[in-house]
């Protein structure tokens, strides 16, 4: 009855984590949370305005499938003033999120067996997307001694002829890491499509992010506004990608998901146009956590070899202290009462490491360092 692809499916730990937790506040224990990357801020006053507006002024229809025009102007500009890249309207798709344009993207591009190569740490739902969709993974191991990068001649011994694509993600979930010009530079000419994620680009606090349309336009490129505007409930996302790619991804964009819904788009407008205050200031926040969590991590005796500089994550090697980051993170909720990410959810080159996130406030943030650190002290 059951298909075996929704049998073989893995499970998002970070999500099981929390639902653990979710059990244990409803006995009636505090707990304090640093498993999910989801920001704590509210959305910009100037989105929610415009969607109030749009919704009053009957934008509840379906849209083009492709979004609406005025959305996909303003990521074209967008795109022009951050990065000086050309990008016309037309090879622009909006959907309900970036993790629809995911699996567009994939849907669009693979055959079955087709392989694409992706770091290992990496964000779960990748794997779990391009299986689903009948395509093969082959993982690169990135280390924290190198900056979690691709290291580029493993990259070369990875290459074949059913090698579809390359996936990058910077700044990096779980890692907090940015890719290099230099290390783009050399995925890009090994030849190959990439795909990349751009969506926690802006999160950026030391160094410069780059989008890989800077490098070449053999290229698909994964974006939103969940991360850099706090619009994750809002659902808006949107996939860049060569030209005749578009005619594919839209007809089964038309199949699937119809449209991304209509007043969220004419918000996606305001985000872009009216709330780049907003986004410095939770980014100068974020900066503030960033350094919190770093320095009392490293209080409590941990190396952090690579620092993170963009999105709002920490991966933590703790290596000497577990081989299971799994169980280790259960017992630390169950102990510490502290939410945690495990390194396994990312790969098996994750295993060992914990993922702290610091989407949320400093207050919250010292509490859970306050009872990590006895923690790791009775350890």
């Amino acid at each position: 009855m059951i298909a075996q692809k929704a049998r073989d499916i893995a499970p998002f730990y970070a999500m099981e984590i929390l639902e653990e937790a979710q059990i244990l506040e409803r006995q009636g224990i505090d707990i304090l949370h640093l498993e999910i990357g989801e920001p704590d801020f509210d959305t910009p006053e100037a989105v929610k305005k415009s969607a109030k507006e749009a919704i009053d002024k009957g934008f509840t229809h379906y849209t083009h499938s492709l979004g609406v025009a005025h959305l996909r102007e303003e990521i074209s500009d967008f795109y022009k003033k951050r990065y000086n890249v050309e990008i016309v309207p037309e090879r622009i798709l909006i959907s309900n999120g970036t993790s629809p344009c995911l699996f567009l993207a994939f849907a669009g591009i693979l055959e079955f067996g087709d392989e694409v190569i992706l770091s290992n740490p990496s964000y779960p739902c990748y794997k779990n997307i391009i299986n689903f969709i009948g395509g093969k993974l082959s993982f690169v191991n990135v280390c924290e001694n190198e900056n979690f990068e691709f290291p580029i001649d493993q990259l070369k011994q990875k290459v074949n002829k059913k090698t579809k694509a390359i996936l990058i993600n910077s700044p990096s979930n779980p890692t907090g890491t940015i890719l290099s010009r230099k290390n783009l530079e050399e995925i890009v000419s090994l030849g190959k499509l990439i795909v990349s994620d751009e969506i926690y680009h802006g999160l950026t606090y030391e160094g410069e992010e780059h989008s890989i349309l800077e490098f070449t336009d053999n290229a698909i490129v994964l974006n939103g506004f969940s991360k850099l505007y706090a619009m994750t409930g809002w659902r808006l996302g949107y996939v860049i990608c060569p030209e005749e790619l578009i005619r594919p991804l839209q007809k089964i964009q038309q199949n699937f998901f119809i449209s991304a819904n209509a007043f969220v788009q004419e918000a996606g407008v305001a985000a872009l146009k009216n709330a780049e205050q907003d986004v410095l200031n939770m980014k100068e926040i974020y900066n503030k956590r960033r350094l919190v969590m770093i320095d009392r991590l490293k209080n409590m005796g941990f190396e952090i070899k690579s620092h993170p500089n963009g999105a709002f994550y920490v991966f933590l090697n703790v290596k000497k202290y577990t081989d299971n980051s799994l169980e280790f993170a259960k017992k630390i909720l169950h102990e510490a009462h502290v939410g945690v990410t495990p390194g396994i959810d990312f790969g098996t080159n994750g295993e060992g490491f914990l993922r702290f996130s610091y989407a949320y406030s400093i207050e919250n943030i010292n509490n859970a360092m306050d009872r990590l650190e006895k923690f790791f002290a009775k350890l």
